[in-house]
């Protein structure tokens, strides 16, 4: 395993560059979220006393459409479209991707019908998968220095602006660990895997039975855990890219590979705390937000994507959840037991095929007034509730999840390192994690069903 280089620029993590070889014979997809687009969002008031961009007049009047794959915002987005057409005049039609549909099956098929949306919202692998034939060359556009690293660039271009930075890691409870240990609960206090579990143990022998909740859902198991493996090789894009390469030749072996063992080590110390390990694959999604807010729970594996979850579950945007780190190994200084890993995990791309010139430019608006406009910086964050890639938007968030994530950004303990991974490749090794998590196989064959899955890509 590889010692990463730690040195951090501010709010800022690793670009995502990806080599052309890695892109043939595979399309690409990420585990979407299977968010409830009927999600009402709660309403925050907006500043628009301030509003010093410049709008292109010459644009009013021009309708486009946005396909949108983050089914939690849909609502938010339909009104900062609304707010975006009172102020520049351009018509932004939402257009959510149905619950069930793949977003990348989505929007090809739209571009097979003839009706491609101009812009997309996607997942960073689905946007690698499309650029060169599909999307329009940013490369020219200002905000690209705004988001920095957070930029993902395909054979050098880029062609896409990333929309927000999620992290993942283990979700806690403050108020339900400290009420059960009845002390003060500081984070900052778990530095390994060893003092992890003997946190978890002295919360059972406080009287929480289970403290930990794993979803067992295909989408969690197969690439929030699983991919740890990969993107924790030297905790960057580069080098997490690297190692899947590796794997595809063949030239590295799991079962010697430090970090699968590590990683499995993890896996099974919260399969043994799982609130529902007797039947985990009966495990309820939403019961385990439940779980977490009234305290029968402590740790849920999960993202800041949750926090709507939470909410529901009667969490309050004042309620102190954060995330420690997915636990690998017994070395404090092993940056994978103190940094959350966060990336930019959604990504909107412009039709560079089909739309017009106008259509095109009304785009390029659209996104430069949601980095550069005072009113888009606000919606993006305060609406939308999205944690912002650009280092020039002055906006927190709100609920204590995003917060989190956006204070390990800008306080250098983020690691930024997504794995690009084929769009089956969560479906199918989560049906093997699943079995792993059931006990219905052992560590042997959980390999051997990523070893032959990885042997299979081109």
């Amino acid at each position: 395993m590889k010692k990463r280089n730690r040195a951090r620029i501010f709010a800022l993590g690793t670009a995502g560059v990806l080599a052309a070889g890695m892109l043939s014979g595979c399309t690409f997809g990420f585990a979407s979220d299977p968010d409830d687009p009927n999600e009402k969002e709660k309403e925050i008031p907006i500043d628009t006393s301030v509003d010093t961009f410049s709008y292109d007049s010459s644009l009013a009047g021009t309708e486009i459409t946005l396909l949108n794959s983050k089914a939690e915002i849909q609502a938010a987005l339909t009104e900062t479209a609304e707010v975006f057409e009172e102020k520049s005049g351009i018509h932004v039609e939402v257009m959510p991707v149905t619950e069930g549909d793949s977003p990348y099956t989505k929007v090809v098929s739209l571009y097979n019908s003839g009706t491609p949306p101009t812009m997309a919202i996607l997942d960073t692998t689905d946007i690698v998968a499309l650029a060169e034939e599909k999307a329009l060359d940013l490369s020219d556009q200002p905000w690209i220095e705004e988001a920095g690293e957070y930029i993902t660039k395909v054979n050098g271009k880029v062609y896409s602006l990333p929309l927000c930075v999620e992290g993942r890691g283990l979700i806690y409870n403050k108020a339900a660990i400290e009420e059960t240990l009845g002390e003060e609960f500081d984070p900052e206090s778990i530095h390994t895997l060893e003092e992890f579990q003997a946190f978890l143990d002295r919360l059972v022998d406080a009287g929480m039975e289970k403290p930990v909740s794993m979803a067992k859902e295909d989408w969690s198991l197969g690439a929030h855990h699983l991919q740890y493996v990969y993107e924790t090789y030297d905790g960057t894009a580069e080098g997490t890219q690297e190692m899947i390469g590796l794997l595809k030749d063949g030239s590295l072996e799991l079962e010697t590979y430090d970090r699968m063992s590590q990683f499995l080590d993890m896996f099974d110390v919260l399969k043994q705390y799982n609130v529902a390990a007797a039947d985990p694959l009966g495990a309820d999604y939403d019961e385990m937000a439940i779980d977490l807010v009234d305290g029968k729970t402590a740790i849920w594996f999960n993202g800041n994507w949750a926090w709507p979850n939470l909410e529901e579950a009667g969490a309050e945007e004042t309620d102190e959840y954060g995330f420690l780190p997915y636990f690998m190994n017994n070395d404090p200084d092993d940056y994978v037991n103190s940094e959350i890993q966060a990336s930019p995990s959604k990504q909107v791309m412009i039709d560079g095929q089909m739309a017009g010139e106008k259509e095109q430019e009304a785009a390029k608006e659209f996104f430069n007034w949601i980095v550069y406009s005072e009113i888009g910086q606000q919606m993006l964050v305060k609406t939308c509730s999205l944690v912002p890639p650009f280092q020039n938007n002055p906006n927190e968030p709100i609920d204590p999840l995003g917060r989190d994530i956006y204070e390990n950004i800008h306080g250098q303990t983020a690691y930024n390192s997504p794995a690009i991974v084929p769009n089956d490749h969560w479906s199918i090794l989560g049906a093997s994690m699943q079995k792993y998590l059931a006990g219905r196989c052992g560590r042997e064959e959980l390999i051997q069903d990523m070893k032959d899955y990885w042997a299979e890509q081109e």
